[in-house]
């Protein structure tokens, strides 16, 4: 090597240079692959996703092989440029060539190889495998004697190096990752994604209609009532009972209609025969185990009961559909819950309004955790019941009762505030 000619040893500590860059960039490349869009890939055939996937399966090897040739090439490198700086410099090109080398490899084989491989690893990660699954074949016995003394190291510190940890994602990351894909996932689609993972949160109780708002067929009432509901209703099942809502009969489906009338009147034997038994639901049920039940048992509605077997409300498959999808503007029984948007960024209500339909329609964040309905917010907020208009501060929200219908509170007004120590008067 003294005697060969200086252009020849630049040149070969150019390619060498080179080499090294290769090997840094391969390891970021490699190592910095979306595992998840690799799959991806794969599934649709493409090769340099398949000999990628395959290099990764033993990271072990692949880092090893990497290693070695980055070492290699980076020992003669300095020996190379060694004898240009003595040959150059004398005794003094030693610390120059030290000096200088080590800075060229930080540049040139380093930094900016690895930088890039970072930025776009699928572009330099899928050709290099071109080049690293041969060159892993060529010098398997090698990497295979270094990595028996490195994992034998690994296993005396209580590590396993045959043994990967799992790609599955817990609920939280799949959110992250559905909230983060930006444009590429629409909007729209985002919300439903995240919609469905809230799900398991969410039961049947926070969105069912309560007892006092259930449409449906009293016994106690006259024929002539009894065909005004029927003749009005915007649902497909009626619930039916008698006297008390507790006292639950059946179901009324509105395609069996015409078999309950008798020369346009009505047919009390032929309404009870045609009743369905009701589904009951208990109140805490969780709206994905719920829409499975709805799937396996080809049902539309279930009544929610309590732990005492009090009936409070009832749920449809609507209902739990509504939460992924959001409103169907095809619902004609909307208006009586209609919120109202000022023109100052409040909204008046319903007291019976959802916390959870009020947040997504409005993008607020009132709290889900207690009561499910404004009315039920405000009592908890003011801890009395109001004897008239009163309004009350909690976090984030003012909220002003408007109107009282006996014991309940029919009407509120809620608006967005800044954040300040709850206060209430008159």
């Amino acid at each position: 090597m003294n005697d060969a000619p200086l252009g020849l040893l630049f040149t070969l500590l150019f390619i060498l240079i080179l080499v090294s860059g290769f090997f840094s960039s391969s390891e970021t490349s490699m190592l910095s692959l979306n595992r998840y869009r690799l799959k991806h890939l794969m599934g649709s055939g493409h090769r340099g996703a398949r000999r990628a996937s395959k290099l990764l399966q033993r990271p072990d090897r692949l880092i090893g092989l990497i290693l070695i040739g980055n070492n290699l090439v980076n020992i003669l490198a300095s020996a190379i440029a060694t004898v240009i700086a003595i040959r150059l410099y004398g005794d003094a090109g030693i610390a120059i060539a030290t000096i200088v080398l080590t800075l060229v490899i930080l540049i040139f084989a380093e930094i900016t190889p690895k930088t890039i491989a970072a930025l776009h690893p699928e572009k330099l990660a899928f050709p290099f495998s071109f080049v690293l699954v041969p060159l892993l074949k060529l010098c398997m016995p090698l990497v295979w004697a270094i990595n028996s003394i490195t994992n034998g190291l690994l296993r005396l510190l209580g590590f396993r190096p045959d043994v990967q940890e799992g790609d599955a994602l817990s609920q939280e990351e799949l959110r992250t990752i559905v909230t983060e894909s930006g444009t590429m996932i629409p909007s729209r689609h985002r919300r439903m994604l995240t919609n469905i993972l809230d799900l398991e949160q969410v039961t049947v109780d926070d969105i069912m209609v309560p007892r006092n708002e259930v449409f449906g067929i009293d016994l106690d009432d006259g024929d002539e009532k009894i065909l005004e509901q029927l003749q009005g209703s915007t649902h497909t099942l009626l619930p039916v009972w008698h006297e008390d809502i507790n006292n639950l009969k059946g179901i009324l489906h509105m395609r069996d209609l015409s078999r309950v009338l008798n020369n346009g009147g009505l047919c009390r034997e032929a309404l009870q025969r045609e009743l369905q038994s009701p589904y009951f639901v208990p109140e805490n049920t969780p709206l994905h185990n719920q829409l499975r039940q709805f799937q396996l048992k080809k049902l539309r509605l279930g009544i929610v009961v309590d732990e005492y077997g009090d009936l409070m409300g009832l749920v449809t498959l609507e209902d739990i559909l509504e939460e992924i999808v959001g409103e169907f503007t095809s619902n004609l029984a909307e208006d009586s819950e209609e919120m109202h948007t000022q023109p100052d960024g409040s909204t008046i209500c319903s007291g019976t309004v959802h916390i959870r339909d009020l947040n997504r329609q409005r993008g607020w964040s009132l709290p889900t955790d207690g009561p499910k309905t404004i009315s039920g917010l405000a009592l908890e907020a003011l801890e009395a019941f109001p004897s008239g208009e009163v309004a009350v501060q909690i976090p984030g929200y003012l909220i002003q009762v408007l109107a009282i219908e006996g014991r309940l509170i029919s009407k509120v007004r809620i608006e967005p505030v800044a954040d300040t120590p709850k206060d209430a008067g008159e």
